[in-house]
């Protein structure tokens, strides 16, 4: 089900400050570029035109306006062969300027977390994915509603405190 919302771009637009992401998942629904992996393509970093994508773009034109993006990822170790791929293509997200994170599951038990992956932009909108069993998005849900995003924003702000930086954790 397509989002009847703004678009990232535009969300991302509208940021003046900082955007942060938390994903909870350890698999989305597969993509073409999931599966090119999955049968043993693997990207030329050095070739960036053949990699840079749109959203790439939009991250960068932020991350230069001075919006500061940051993601965080908590996953079940030993990690899915998805999260596998997504740690190797979060090469793009560093180069587009995003600060990532990786938060192993096991060291997140006592925090409180909510029950769905979001972004929150400028600590005062929140984008909140519901998914199928999958990983597909069905829906996204906006909200600025300050006790949600009270929640959100410290829920991240716990994993980004605990979690390790991407050039100093491996899978």
């Amino acid at each position: 089900m397509p989002s009847s919302g703004p678009t990232f771009a535009d969300l991302l637009d509208a940021c003046d400050h900082s955007a942060v992401h938390l994903e909870m998942r350890d698999a989305y629904a597969p993509t073409e570029r999931f599966e090119a992996w999955r049968r043993g393509e693997r990207i030329d970093w050095e070739d960036r035109a053949s990699w840079w994508h749109p959203y790439d773009q939009t991250i960068a034109d932020a991350v230069g306006r001075g919006v500061v993006i940051r993601r965080a990822r908590i996953v079940s170790e030993p990690v899915s062969e998805y999260i596998r791929w997504e740690y190797y293509v979060t090469h793009a997200n560093v180069a587009a300027g995003e600060q990532v994170r990786w938060l192993p599951r096991r060291r997140a038990t006592d925090l409180s977390l909510p029950g769905n992956d979001y972004w929150l932009f400028g600590g005062r909108l929140a984008r909140v994915h519901h998914f199928d069993g999958d990983g597909a998005v069905v829906q996204d849900e906006f909200t600025e509603d300050p006790a949600v995003i009270k929640h959100l924003s410290d829920a991240f702000e716990a994993v980004w405190d605990r979690a390790i930086p991407h050039d100093r954790y491996t899978v």
